[in-house]
């Protein structure tokens, strides 16, 4: 009997922090001062994203042309990774210049990395 009223507790609990967190929404760039420079920023996460997705399709299906080259593709992955936080505090800062900057850098190793996923092994 007393495992059950935990239970119902528990269970009313997670479905009122749910409604909340559901209710709530994310921080959408138009509520940011730099809305432009932060939205370019979350493109280019996007993009690095599916970048690794075509990069572990590839590596799953044995299809990368070699183990350096893999190496390499996880170093521009893990790279353009790194350049998207600097990027977004760049934006979150107001220095348009500098985000836009390591957003060209992040499409540099993005295309690299999805470049290199699609060579063929020989």
């Amino acid at each position: 009997m007393r495992y059950d009223r935990y239970l119902l507790t528990g269970m009313l609990l997670i479905a009122c922090l749910g409604s909340s967190i559901v209710t709530a929404g994310t921080l959408e760039p138009a509520d940011h001062p730099h809305q432009e420079s932060v939205r370019a920023v979350h493109e280019a996460a996007h993009d690095v994203d599916h970048a690794w997705e075509v990069y572990h399709r590839a590596a799953l299906g044995g299809t990368v042309a070699s183990p350096a080259l893999q190496a390499e593709i996880e170093e521009h992955l893990h790279e353009a990774r790194t350049l998207i936080t600097q990027a977004l505090e760049a934006a979150q800062q107001g220095d348009k210049r500098q985000a836009e900057s390591l957003v060209k850098q992040v499409q540099v190793h993005t295309a690299q990395a999805i470049e290199g996923s699609k060579e063929q092994k020989q």
